[in-house]
């Protein structure tokens, strides 16, 4: 007997985000069935670490819903993301080289799903640091940035001893030798010298989106806080 995935879809009225679908471990038909199952909540469906052939066998699966693959940032998404919300603010999205971009990718598809600004800043890695300091005044648009980069990994703390915004930094799984996978560039930044910086996972770019939309909504989100949702405003629990 097949049992359908138990989605939270309460997600978005008590966090203001939407549940994301880990696809790497599950099959074709899995997530075509989670997918239908967010569609008939009215809800978005974000999959995330879907391969092209994966993908292909999704959207075969379901002829009735135009799912839409985004190969560059290895995820499915339903429907397209709706356009983005001034009232949030912007995040750039940067890498320090090309490698990085499949994670960087999946940020900003993340934080375009729930309406935020995100502009993808390309190879500005500190191996050329006048790239970066090209783009500095750039970055002034933007509420926070995430900073993708592999080897040793520091972009973020560059960035964090520039620029007064968040700083959230991604290690990527990019090098070779004692990178080790990302562990030399997750290692790097959680030692960073410059103090408030934000370090997820190695290659979470959906983790680091989540936490922009975190600090972007800060206070003000009170989706959880609506008639009947068992959560008091005052509650320090």
């Amino acid at each position: 007997m097949t049992r359908e995935a138990r989605l939270d879809l309460g997600r978005r009225r008590r966090l203001g985000m939407v549940e994301a679908v880990w696809g790497e471990h599950k099959t074709a038909r899995q997530i075509a069935a989670v997918i239908q199952q967010m569609d008939a909540a009215g809800e978005l469906a974000l999959v995330t670490r879907v391969d092209d052939a994966k993908a292909a066998a999704v959207r075969e699966a379901l002829p009735g819903l135009p799912v839409h693959h985004h190969p560059e940032a290895r995820c499915l998404c339903w429907p397209e993301p709706p356009p983005p919300d001034p009232a949030l603010g912007a995040v750039a999205v940067l890498s320090g080289g090309t490698s990085d971009r499949v994670v960087a990718e999946e940020a900003r598809l993340a934080l375009r799903c729930h309406g935020v600004a995100a502009e993808l800043i390309l190879d500005v890695g500190v191996a050329g640091l006048h790239r970066l300091l090209d783009r500095l005044e750039e970055l002034e648009r933007a509420s926070v940035l995430i900073a993708c980069a592999g080897m040793e990994g520091a972009l973020p703390t560059v960035l964090a001893g520039l620029v007064p915004q968040p700083v959230i930094g991604v290690p990527v799984s990019v090098g070779y030798g004692v990178s080790a996978g990302g562990l030399a560039a997750l290692h790097g930044m959680l030692a960073s010298c410059a103090p408030g910086i934000t370090v997820v996972n190695i290659d979470n770019g959906y983790g680091a989106a989540m936490a922009a939309l975190r600090i972007l909504q800060g206070p003000t989100w009170g989706g959880s806080r609506g008639e009947g949702s068992g959560v008091s405003s005052s509650s320090s629990a």
